[in-house]
């Protein structure tokens, strides 16, 4: 049975709401295949830059980016690793 699969180009609609930069998502599911928690989900990378990020901290992005996720955030997604920035800042 193949784990549920997140659908990232309805996730990369509702981060729309961040008004990003750049919105990439690398698909790192093939790194943990045999993972007793991929039974649950895809693991997923997210590079997200807005100018929302600016003067936050990092869990407050963190915080913005579950927010716009909403609900969708949990489906199909076990794990998801975030990088999160202000223009300019690398």
């Amino acid at each position: 049975m193949m784990p549920p699969r997140a659908d990232l180009a309805a996730l990369s609609q509702r981060l729309q709401a961040l008004e990003p930069l750049v919105l990439e998502w690398q698909d790192d599911c093939h790194l943990h295949i045999g993972h007793a928690g991929a039974r649950e989900g895809g693991h997923y990378g997210l590079r997200l830059v807005s100018a929302r990020f600016t003067g936050l901290s990092k869990v407050a992005r963190h915080r913005l980016i579950y927010d716009a996720l909403g609900p969708l955030a949990a489906a199909g997604v076990h794990a998801l690793r975030i990088e999160a920035k202000a223009p300019g800042e690398s």
